[in-house]
């Protein structure tokens, strides 16, 4: 990697194979991570991730978010460990034994934990009976996440600074919901952009729309990490 990648994961959230690949490698000079979510995996498979990754060495951040019995996790994850990827992600509310089985079975990936969904606000978290609110939820899973293994959690900007303070500067922080100033928030409900969420202590920016639905994802990219670097 160059110094000049940005600390973001691109969503590839793409029609299929070749378009995702070409968003990668459009972006891929500007930042330092791609990410490969649940529909894009499940649609052509262990394939994808060499697709997006390419000639390149790119960080992949598998976006599966496990969520079962501590067994069935070990085993899918020992499954995807083979690909290699930086980052794979296992839902928090899945439990202290399943965390661990995760980490356990993929020791050369960082599991990361994702706490609350950024879909979710304080009025959602109450009728599925999680105790709220959000950045409360957040905090709790976040401390169980980490102390039964995972090395990264997933939270959006607004509870980030909050989560490093309690989990401290070793684990990774990633924050999904982040928007340009101006972009349209679509289905996140927690957002912030990237300049407040890096101020609050996230590591990785995940951010797609804003990048790939532009006419040159390319020239998104790179205009949102020189954003980053002037700061």
């Amino acid at each position: 990697m160059t110094a000049v990648q940005a600390p973001i994961a691109v969503a590839l959230d793409a029609p299929d194979l070749d378009t995702a690949a070409r968003w990668a490698g459009q972006v891929t000079p500007h930042v330092s991570t791609v990410k490969v979510g649940l529909e894009l995996y499940l649609r052509y498979g262990p394939d994808v991730v060499a697709s997006v990754r390419g000639a390149s060495r790119v960080q992949v951040f598998l976006d599966l978010k496990l969520h079962d019995i501590p067994a069935t996790v070990a085993g899918a994850t020992r499954a995807v460990a083979r690909l290699k990827p930086t980052y794979l992600t296992v839902h928090a509310a899945g439990g202290s034994a399943m965390i661990r089985a995760a980490a356990e079975a993929a020791p050369d990936t960082r599991i990361a934990a994702v706490t609350v969904l950024t879909s979710l606000d304080d009025a959602d978290l109450a009728r599925i009976g999680l105790e709220g609110p959000a950045a409360d939820a957040v905090l709790r899973l976040a401390a169980l996440s980490v102390e039964a293994g995972a090395r990264a959690l997933v939270c959006s900007p607004h509870e980030a600074a909050a989560v490093r303070a309690e989990v401290g500067p070793d684990i990774t922080l990633i924050t999904p919901g982040v928007r340009p100033s101006g972009a349209a928030t679509q289905d996140q409900a927690r957002v912030a952009t990237p300049e407040q969420a890096l101020a609050a202590g996230a590591d990785l920016l995940v951010i797609g729309r804003p990048i790939t639905g532009a006419p040159d994802p390319g020239a998104a990219a790179a205009s949102i990490a020189a954003s980053l670097r002037r700061i």
